[in-house]
């Protein structure tokens, strides 16, 4: 059974009064306002965006700390500019879709994210830098990771003198099955 707090009393301030927003100082009369209120899941993951801003190098602006925040706030992901540029503005801030396409290729650089260039048109980054293939569910305009073990290419051309590859990427492309 729940134990009823509503008699008990931090300084002058009943707790139920807190709650009902009714509490007052003592000294002014006037109401008790909450300053702000601390979100662990969104200090965690702006302690993740800091992280990795400073072990690439990048310096942290206010861009740049939004979305890496929202880039790397729970789970590895793809996700387009214009995903994240709606996700920005759903957050209330301000940020252009150019800024948002400038910080994802400065993240590009430095190592953070992943482009992937599904078609001349769509280009999404991964948050999951490793080596690894993608399903890519064309109707629904989603990509999905594949194992890296779990494909294997042979055959591979050798590369012109002074290059090596760097890694390859593939994208098998899916569609209903109509069967």
């Amino acid at each position: 059974m729940a134990k009823d707090f509503s008699d008990t009393r931090i300084g002058d301030v009943n707790l139920s009064a807190m709650r009902t927003g009714d509490a007052r100082s003592s000294d002014t009369g006037q109401p008790y306002r909450a300053v702000g209120t601390l979100d662990m899941g969104a200090t965690k993951a702006r302690q993740r965006a800091l992280a990795k801003l400073h072990a690439s190098g990048l310096r942290p602006t206010r861009q740049r700390q939004l979305l890496a925040e929202l880039l790397f706030a729970e789970h590895d992901r793809h996700v387009s500019a214009e995903v994240l540029h709606a996700e920005a503005l759903a957050k209330g801030e301000h940020v252009s879709l150019a800024t948002v396409y400038n910080t994802l290729h400065q993240f590009r650089s430095a190592g953070l994210v992943r482009e992937l260039a599904i078609d001349a048109s769509r280009a999404y980054f991964d948050t999951n830098v490793s080596n690894h293939n993608h399903f890519f569910v064309e109707a629904d305009g989603v990509l999905l990771d594949i194992p890296s073990d779990t494909i294997r290419v042979d055959g591979l051309p050798e590369p012109p003198a002074g290059m090596r590859i760097s890694h390859i990427d593939v994208v098998v492309r899916l569609v209903p099955d109509t069967d």
